[in-house]
């Protein structure tokens, strides 16, 4: 998606940037996921990988003591989560930083718990796994979410969408592979509940695209992006069998 003009991703970003989250997930799963962690301790170094406007680490602030660590590349999704911090009272609990996951510029095993929604395919799954794995220390944890086929064959309209933006996406065997290969221990692994996709994505996600679409009306650029960005909870809708968001929980062994 690097070719897309700078309009794009002015007008995604009036969509993307005011919703509870940049992708599926929700509370409950956090949740289930984080019981298969066992024992953190009491004050875990905590990264967030990839943390966008910061809505799972806001979650993650009130799930886990500690401190935690919040990196986005994109400096408006940090200056966001900045805000909601101080609104929140948390400072002396998330530090926001403008970062590169491939180079997230953290000191390596300083981290318990490296967390991550959605975000690692970015620079490669394989690739931010051996980042990740230099981040824990042993028998720290690895929790993430990413997309996997769960059919084979999918609509040409589904393998196109997945395509633009995830061109290597595999199969939850896939994952689990690079997993193992990477010198992971596998703790467990769910698939993230429709509801997860719903209630702070897709839903929230089409209400801003209906205050939008009225005051972009006489800009038939900004009306094509905006368009663009609705076919994808409409696919969901039509072609959700197709894929799924997976959590795993990884261990580094000790």
């Amino acid at each position: 998606m690097e070719d897309l003009t700078p309009r794009f991703w002015e007008v995604f970003w009036e969509v993307f940037g005011s919703l509870p989250r940049q992708g599926p997930g929700n509370r409950a799963s956090a949740v289930k996921a984080l019981a298969m962690c066992g024992e953190l301790p009491e004050q875990a170094a905590v990264l967030d990988l990839g943390c966008g406007v910061g809505g799972q680490t806001l979650q993650l602030a009130e799930l886990v003591s500690g401190h935690i660590t919040a990196l986005d590349s994109h400096a408006p999704a940090i200056e966001s989560l900045e805000q909601s911090v101080v609104e929140r009272g948390l400072a002396d609990r998330i530090t926001a930083v403008v970062g590169d996951m491939a180079q997230p510029g953290q000191d390596q095993e300083s981290f318990d718990l490296v967390w991550s929604e959605g975000a690692l395919y970015s620079i490669g799954l394989s690739n931010a796994l051996k980042v990740c794995y230099e981040l824990l220390r042993p028998g720290g944890y690895l929790v993430f979410t990413d997309a996997v086929w769960r059919k084979d064959n999918p609509p040409a309209a589904v393998k196109a969408s997945f395509d633009l933006d995830y061109p290597s996406m595999g199969t939850l065997q896939d994952d689990l592979t690079a997993l193992s290969t990477c010198g992971f221990e596998l703790v467990g692994n769910f698939t993230l509940p429709d509801e997860a996709w719903w209630d702070d994505f897709y839903t929230p996600m089409e209400a801003r695209l209906a205050e939008l679409l009225p005051q972009y009306a006489d800009d038939p650029e900004a009306t094509a992006v905006l368009k663009q960005v609705a076919e994808e909870p409409e696919m969901h809708r039509r072609y959700g069998e197709y894929y799924a968001y997976e959590f795993f929980v990884a261990r580094r062994p000790l």
